[in-house]
């Protein structure tokens, strides 16, 4: 295998995993908070014993995301040292704002967050859990910006090879980001959602039937609920604007190869890139038409405008992004009926969690980590469909990558796909581990004050 198919395929198999662990802490900062909120409101144990139970799934993500972000790093160095040369005077900076805005405040503030129960005043505790909410928020805000610039670059021009910025709005505020930001947003709350309804319908049939895991069972199931329409909603606008200024990119999501009016929606086929047909085509006629253009009877372009006169193929690979698109839409969907389904159950029958069978709860426990396969799917169909563009119109990967031994990449790569699984499945396992101790009323943190009012005692009055 070539150098730059082995670098691909690095640099996925790292962002696939590190990905996995930011999906979670952008969103479940923010549950905390909520959490928090609701135990000053009211007072109520069963929010803080949430929040007990979820800061700690929260402090092994952000770790896992944090030792995972620094091998990225390295790679801009190591395997795309075009990507820095060319276009390091607007990636540098981005990334630089990152680290001023969001690491350092989450750095400072996450001790207080884990530690600080019975350490610090009960305000000062509420506001750093706000903060490094807002932390990793901002982490998504700049990591997206400069995502979305590739995909959609503007606000620069190009001297001798070089790219500099001109205009920094029009570079942070590129025509992209706006929908890519808000649709990563989503995928992380509904992620965390089944997470947290997963995780918990688990500890309720382990027999871990608390106050605690009755809340937020109920919160990650009703989350997901109401997000799932608005995220169906963001994706359809995401995919216009997609259309817009990537219409490559659709035409292989859509697996649409002759640019035509009435295009179907093609909901099976296998793509094949040497006869540019699809095999054992199943569609809905003229849907694609109207999904992309609201009109039965649209434009749709097709992938075979992509190829130059000499052959040259300026569109991706048809097929993984073809099949990627339709995993994450259908996950989704599996979302959406088991998210309805739970809600309905817990609100018709009036018994609240109770009101949820057995089947249900496993569905949920097997739902747990499907927002990451709609996550990775998502990306995948992102990535690369931009190919063979690494930024969009401006350079091809094939001119950032590094003259590299292809067997040095080989051996990095089996290497970090070795730790990754090995990473993974402890992550997976330490999270039930918690989950069955805390069940069973073991706590994991004996010495640690944990009622209001072992708080009060150890918190002097102001």
């Amino acid at each position: 295998m070539e150098t730059l198919l082995l670098s691909r395929i690095q640099f996925a198999a790292n962002i696939s995993f590190h990905i996995l662990f930011p999906t979670i802490t952008i969103a479940l900062g923010w549950v905390l908070l909520y959490f928090k909120i609701q135990y000053n409101r009211t007072k109520q144990e069963r929010w803080m014993e949430a929040y007990r139970f979820w800061v700690k799934i929260f402090a092994l993500s952000f770790a896992m995301g944090v030792v995972s972000g620094i091998t990225m790093s390295f790679q801009f160095g190591t395997n795309w040292p075009g990507f820095m040369e060319t276009v390091g005077n607007i990636a540098g900076p981005l990334l630089a704002y990152e680290i001023m805005t969001a690491f350092f405040l989450e750095a400072v503030f996450l001790g207080i967050m884990l530690f600080g129960f019975s350490r610090v005043p009960n305000w000062l505790h509420t506001g750093a859990t706000f903060l490094v909410a807002f932390g990793t928020m901002m982490s998504a805000f700049w990591i997206i910006v400069l995502n979305s610039w590739m995909h959609t670059p503007q606000g620069f021009e190009m001297i001798d090879g070089v790219a500099h910025a001109t205009d920094w709005w029009a570079i942070i505020f590129n025509p992209s980001m706006p929908y890519r930001f808000t649709h990563m947003v989503l995928a992380s709350f509904l992620t965390v959602s089944f997470l947290i309804a997963g995780v918990s319908a688990f500890r309720w049939l382990i027999g871990g039937r608390t106050e605690g895991v009755r809340v937020a069972l109920k919160t990650g199931v009703f989350m997901a609920a109401l997000l799932i329409p608005v995220q169906i909603f963001v994706g359809d606008m995401h995919g216009l604007n997609t259309k817009e200024y990537q219409p490559a990119k659709v035409a292989a999501m859509e697996g649409n190869w002759e640019t035509d009016t009435g295009v179907p929606l093609i909901l099976f086929a296998i793509p094949d890139e040497e006869a540019r047909e699809n095999r054992f085509e199943i569609g809905i006629p003229n849907l694609a038409s109207f999904i992309l253009t609201h009109e039965w009877d649209g434009e749709v372009q097709g992938l075979n405008d992509f190829v130059t006169e000499d052959g040259e193929v300026l569109h991706p690979r048809v097929a993984p992004v073809f099949w990627s698109f339709r995993v994450m839409v259908g996950t989704g969907l599996l979302m959406l009926l088991v998210s309805w389904t739970a809600t309905y159950m817990i609100l018709r029958r009036k018994r609240g969690v109770e009101g949820l069978p057995k089947p249900m709860l496993y569905g949920l426990i097997g739902m747990s980590f499907s927002g990451w396969v709609a996550t990775l799917a998502g990306w995948y169909t992102t990535e690369i469909g931009r190919q063979p563009w690494l930024v969009q119109g401006v350079m091809t990967t094939k001119e950032a990558v590094a003259d590299v031994p292809a067997p040095l990449v080989l051996s990095s790569l089996i290497a970090y796909l070795a730790i990754y699984a090995v990473l993974l499945i402890a992550y997976i396992y330490v999270i039930f581990f918690l989950a069955r101790r805390m069940s069973r009323g073991e706590p994991i943190e004996p010495n640690v004050p944990q009622s209001e009012a072992a708080i009060t005692r150890a918190v002097p009055a102001e």
